[in-house]
């Protein structure tokens, strides 16, 4: 049965869609069936797993909305063992059509329920907000990945985030769990960077990943040519690194339980 991992973080620009679409293909090439759901009406996921997200006759608004198959929608990739679920403008509307239905929180993880155990690993690019799209990729998820960028207000949106999800336990999923934060745009030449690692660890010591992922040109590349950075530049640093966090990831759910929000 899949592993659900919900990618979020309310602050942009944090390397979010960058992870999820990185970590999806990097798991995969270890063998292991991956789909990514672009929950973003912005649909970068989709297109930097090279997608075209404006010629899809289907997107994961017709999940949500319409009740249209997963199976009907995912688009298998050029990238190994890797299958998107794409998401185009049309998601910005389910926000406001989500509000007069029925079980509003868990139309995601209905969609997701058929497809458990077609893939090993299900990663969500959730939108940087806390809203109905937000919440139905909470309450499908089995854990959490947080990214933060290595700037000065990255500690303050970090706690704000880890209460924020804590008060929504209750209702939209208790048995959500934390996979992990994950330090980004990381440059250890700069003290900036060293300092919020520390802050962070102290916040959070046994739940930041092991792997840090720095700056690199590279990933910041690939997207424009539709390729996950494993394909794009394997042996750059942004590929190492990211390989390095799904092993890292993969080992740790073999291993143990991820740690409880």
């Amino acid at each position: 049965m899949a592993k659900i991992i919900a990618v979020a973080n309310q602050k942009g620009g944090v390397g979010k869609t960058t992870t999820a679409v990185n970590l999806a293909a990097c798991i995969g090439t270890l063998k292991k069936k991956v789909l990514l759901i672009d929950f973003d009406p912005q649909g970068n996921a989709s297109s930097g797993a090279g997608v075209d997200k404006d010629s899809i006759s289907a997107s994961v608004y017709d999940v949500l909305i319409n009740q249209t198959p997963v199976t009907e929608v995912m688009v298998e990739t050029k990238s190994k063992n890797l299958w998107v679920c794409p998401a185009n403008i049309d998601l910005a509307g389910a926000e406001v059509e989500l509000v007069s239905m029925e079980n509003r929180n868990e139309l995601l993880k209905r969609g997701l329920s058929t497809v458990l155990d077609d893939f090993d690993y299900i990663i969500i690019d959730c939108p940087p907000s806390l809203g109905l799209l937000t919440l139905n990729a909470f309450a499908a998820a089995d854990s959490l990945l947080i990214p933060i960028q290595c700037e000065y207000y990255a500690l303050e949106g970090l706690s704000m985030m880890v209460q924020t999800v804590k008060s929504l336990k209750k209702s939209v999923n208790p048995n959500l769990c934390f996979e992990g934060v994950l330090l980004t745009m990381y440059d250890s030449r700069t003290n900036l960077s060293n300092q919020v690692m520390e802050e962070v660890k102290k916040f959070f010591p046994d739940s930041v990943c092991k792997t840090v992922i720095p700056r690199n040109v590279r990933l910041s590349e690939a997207p424009g040519y539709g390729e996950p950075i494993i394909t794009y530049d394997k042996f750059s640093k942004g590929a190492r690194s990211y390989l390095k966090l799904a092993k890292e990831i993969v080992k740790n759910n073999e291993n143990k339980e991820p740690e409880t929000l």
